[in-house]
């Protein structure tokens, strides 16, 4: 079982298992029930793993990466501008090292909430509880209790782990309330595979209406199984 580490110059390319993703949206988001009328941006959305679990949920999803994975526009999260408000939600899973630096971020454009899939020792460290979590403590840290596991530069059902993973959500009406929650996400990978999802690079799911936006720009290993 591996342990996830990274350089500090890494893309920190491992794409999220999309039965991950949809337990965001099945155990966690409290507001659930109003996604479908909300848009959504996904700002490292790699080879679009999580853009295309998350738009069955949301009117559009809005997807890009520092890096052409074939999927997506290209823009770097961290220049690239974006107005104050422009999204309902900002949801991905950011490169560990600038964890923080997406969370901030997307607490300025998101007008209802962020979500971010991270490593369970992230709400570890004084110096990121002073930066973050103090001034900004998330509504809910959600615990899987199942592991997820997630391979360097490709997906695999059959891949193992020993790292833990949880949500992070600051759901801005939860917010109000000042303090944080702590759930935990029920094993529910059986239920919530589907499908496909382990293709290495997904297809748009075809009931989707043209209003939706996962841009991709080229099909690249549509058939590859994980």
């Amino acid at each position: 079982m591996a342990q996830r580490a990274e350089l500090k110059n890494s893309l920190d390319d491992f794409p999220t298992p999309p039965w991950a993703t949809r337990a965001l949206i099945e155990h966690v988001i409290v507001s659930k029930n109003f996604l479908s009328s909300m848009t959504c941006l996904e700002p490292a959305c790699g080879r679009g793993h999580m853009s295309v679990a998350l738009a069955p949920y949301f009117r559009e999803v809005a997807s890009f990466d520092v890096f052409d994975y074939g999927f997506g526009g290209i823009a770097d999260f961290l220049k690239t501008k974006h107005a104050e408000g422009s999204f309902d939600w900002v949801i991905t899973n950011p490169p560990f090292r600038l964890g923080e630096e997406f969370a901030n971020r997307a607490m300025k454009i998101a007008r209802y909430g962020v979500a971010m899939l991270t490593r369970t020792v992230f709400i570890e460290s004084v110096g990121r509880y002073e930066r973050l979590f103090r001034p900004n403590p998330p509504s809910r840290v959600a615990q899987f209790t199942e592991r997820v596991p997630m391979v360097k530069g490709r997906i695999d059902k059959r891949a193992s782990t020993a790292t833990g993973y949880a949500w992070l959500v600051w759901e801005k009406e939860q917010f109000k309330r000042g303090r944080t929650e702590l759930v935990w996400i029920p094993a529910c990978r059986k239920t919530l595979e589907r499908e496909g999802d382990y293709q290495q690079a997904p297809r748009m799911p075809k009931f989707l209406t043209p209003a939706t936006i996962i841009p991709m720009r080229k099909e690249v290993d549509l058939f590859t199984r994980g």
